[in-house]
């Protein structure tokens, strides 16, 4: 079970909170919502016995909150110990049961309803036939050219807002580096000048970078956490992605200072004269 399937995001502790008492409940958001539930509280639940097929108040006490999963209903419903069930109503019969297979899905379905023919009303249906219905509603979209898109657009926008910038400010300082190369400067010394503006714009630029990206990236998540179901555990980080994006802020902005550097060691005299 996924965790976020589970209000405290954590699937195992809740788990075993169902687990370590029988008469435990999960109960839906809504539900909990609706009659202002706390953790402990007694709910009174109405279940047909099979004995009498008559409806009994059976006592149930809350103790988490569960999101919608596969297979579950919608809105409200209710996860509880199979065997206090069974205990309570005088029946283990189970309404959904999934089966994981590594073989054709179509064959396996077809066993299973071999199966539990001598069963009435059991159903069995295969996941391509639950996708069709899934599929009917909804329009699909292969976003991955759009993508691409996007991203290339992005490293082209990062090259021009280092390199170039970076290449534009040093050449407008032209008479400085040639002013100090006339008073003695060594082409050493301009170089280290040099580098440490492009090595501050470098590092303070990944900084400030991953930090408003990350940011956005979290705010995003937590905006569309009830649009995804499930909704996602934690942050997907393209660790690829942001090597190729250091890699060519760090390319654009050594062949602007390597530029940068040798117009100031070798155009002295003309960068004076023009300014």
């Amino acid at each position: 079970m996924a965790n976020a399937y589970f209000a405290n995001g954590d699937a195992q502790a809740t788990l075993a909170a169902l687990a370590a008492r029988p008469d435990a409940v999960l109960v839906s958001e809504e539900t909990m919502n609706d009659f202002q539930l706390t953790p402990g509280d007694q709910l009174n639940l109405r279940l047909q016995s099979a004995n009498d097929h008559q409806y009994h108040v059976i006592p149930f006490h809350f103790v988490g909150v569960v999101r919608e999963f596969p297979t579950a209903p919608k809105d409200s419903f209710l996860v509880a110990n199979a065997s206090y069930l069974a205990q309570q109503t005088g029946t283990n019969t189970a309404e959904i049961v999934l089966l994981r297979t590594t073989g054709n899905a179509v064959d396996v379905a077809l066993a299973a309803q071999t199966v539990i023919a001598p069963l009435a009303g059991a159903q069995v249906s295969d996941i391509g036939t639950a996708q069709r219905v899934i599929s009917s509603s909804l329009t699909a979209v292969d976003l991955r050219g759009l993508t691409a898109l996007e991203l290339l657009f992005a490293v082209l926008l990062l090259i021009g807002a280092t390199g170039l910038v970076l290449a534009l400010s040093l050449i407008e300082r032209r008479r400085t580096f040639a002013i100090l190369a006339a008073l003695g400067a060594r082409a050493h010394q301009l170089g280290a000048f040099i580098w440490s503006e492009g090595l501050l714009l470098l590092v303070g630029g990944c900084v400030i970078g991953i930090a408003v990206g990350l940011g956005v990236a979290q705010m995003l998540v937590a905006l569309l956490t009830h649009v995804f179901d499930p909704a996602p555990e934690m942050l997907a980080v393209p660790w690829g992605y942001l090597a190729v994006l250091v890699g060519a802020a760090a390319v654009s902005i050594g062949a602007a200072v390597v530029s940068a550097q040798r117009t100031a060691a070798r155009m002295v005299v003309e960068n004076l004269r023009e300014l």
